[in-house]
């Protein structure tokens, strides 16, 4: 996917074998990114080549990874990692599109009060910017083959993941029934409004509805009012027969699954935030020992741990920061934990606990 390919790929991976025990990636780095920006040893780099306004406080990005990020499937999200006023910060971000024939790939970014990446990425990313990019993960893709009718319900940013699979399957010539409900405060925060309309004039078998929460519906393929049993009624007059995606804020998603599992044949979602956390009796503080610093904090019951530990001065490895990405998971050789989404107590040792969702319940040991 890089820029310039001297040599074939089997030959260019030969010749880093016999010459890795002579090379410091680093230093490789440093020199090699004075030629080309996203030239590296072995880092998947990504460069912004395109800015665009995409709504009321939203902008897409078109970047062109280098050729060590290995792709990623329509509906999957990256971490992307900047240097902003001196410190690496890594968020998470749906590509809005399938990966272009020429490895460019598209995010549609929010703005987030207090969020520092998405305020960089809106006021201060430019075109020539380069940001570390990860492997794409994520479970909201599509089936191999796609049968039957289906129904993308999106609330806010969580358009992005289900618009690049409505594009995904507009460049198959919609071979099913799509019908996607698209949530949003104000008409003006709406993303790819026209061209969802264009795509649902072109494909008989697409249907757009927009809903509004905070203004009155003005055209046809608009309503308003929150997510529940009867607007979901009204909005698809055949929802039982639906397989349902859904993405959107914690309570969106845990709102859907409730009035739709158990209804629909398959219902799949992801939030990009926490659902309300699970009212319990966690107060107090406990012992969370660091094995590898050999540090001992008190940290409080009841707040998810990547946060207890980042108020402690402590900057763990993080991404998604809604337990998807993993990049904040690590090992927990003792001690009871809580998962902030289901209030569900683990007291196993594991591997991969992951900090972003889960917070202390008892004395603990972390692997960090």
């Amino acid at each position: 996917m890089s820029t310039v390919q001297p040599f074939k790929p089997a030959r260019r991976s030969r010749l880093r074998r016999l010459a890795s025990p002579f090379v410091a990636p680093p230093v490789f780095d440093f020199w090699a990114q004075r030629v080309h920006p996203t030239w590296s040893w072995e880092r998947p780099l990504a460069r912004v080549v395109a800015q665009a306004p995409a709504a009321d406080n939203a902008v897409t990005l078109t970047l062109k990874p280098n050729r060590h990020w290995r792709g990623a499937t329509p509906g999957q999200h990256v971490n992307l990692t900047a240097d902003i006023d001196g410190v690496r910060i890594t968020r998470s971000y749906s590509l809005d599109a399938p990966v272009a024939a020429d490895g460019r790939i598209t995010v549609t970014v929010k703005g987030v009060d207090e969020g520092r990446m998405s305020r960089h990425l809106l006021a201060a990313a430019r075109r020539g910017d380069v940001f570390d990019i990860g492997p794409a993960f994520g479970d909201l893709v599509l089936p191999k083959r796609v049968e039957g009718a289906w129904l993308f319900l999106a609330a806010g940013s969580g358009v992005t993941p289900l618009m690049a699979l409505v594009r995904q399957l507009a460049g198959q010539g919609m071979p099913v029934p799509v019908t996607l409900v698209y949530w949003a405060r104000t008409r003006a925060e709406l993303c790819f409004v026209d061209e969802l309309r264009t795509l649902a004039a072109q494909h008989p078998s697409f249907d757009v509805r927009f809903v509004l929460t905070r203004e009155a519906a003005a055209a046809a393929d608009e309503a308003s009012g929150r997510i529940d049993a009867s607007l979901l009624d009204t909005l698809v007059s055949d929802l039982d027969t639906r397989q349902t995606y859904a993405c959107g804020p914690g309570g969106f998603v845990a709102t859907a699954t409730g009035l739709l599992e158990g209804r629909v044949p398959l219902l799949r979602s992801e939030a990009f935030t926490p659902p309300p956390r699970p009212q319990t009796d966690d107060s107090g503080t406990v012992e969370v020992r660091l094995a590898r610093s050999g540090r001992a904090l008190q940290l409080a019951r009841g707040v998810p741990l990547l946060e207890a530990l980042e108020a402690e001065g402590l900057k763990p490895k993080s991404g998604c920061r809604m337990g998807i990405c993993n990049t904040c998971a690590c090992g927990k050789s003792a001690g009871a934990t809580r998962d902030l989404r289901t209030g569900t107590a683990h007291t196993e040792a594991t591997s991969a606990l992951k900090l972003c969702i889960s917070s202390a319940v008892s004395d603990l040991v972390l692997d960090l």
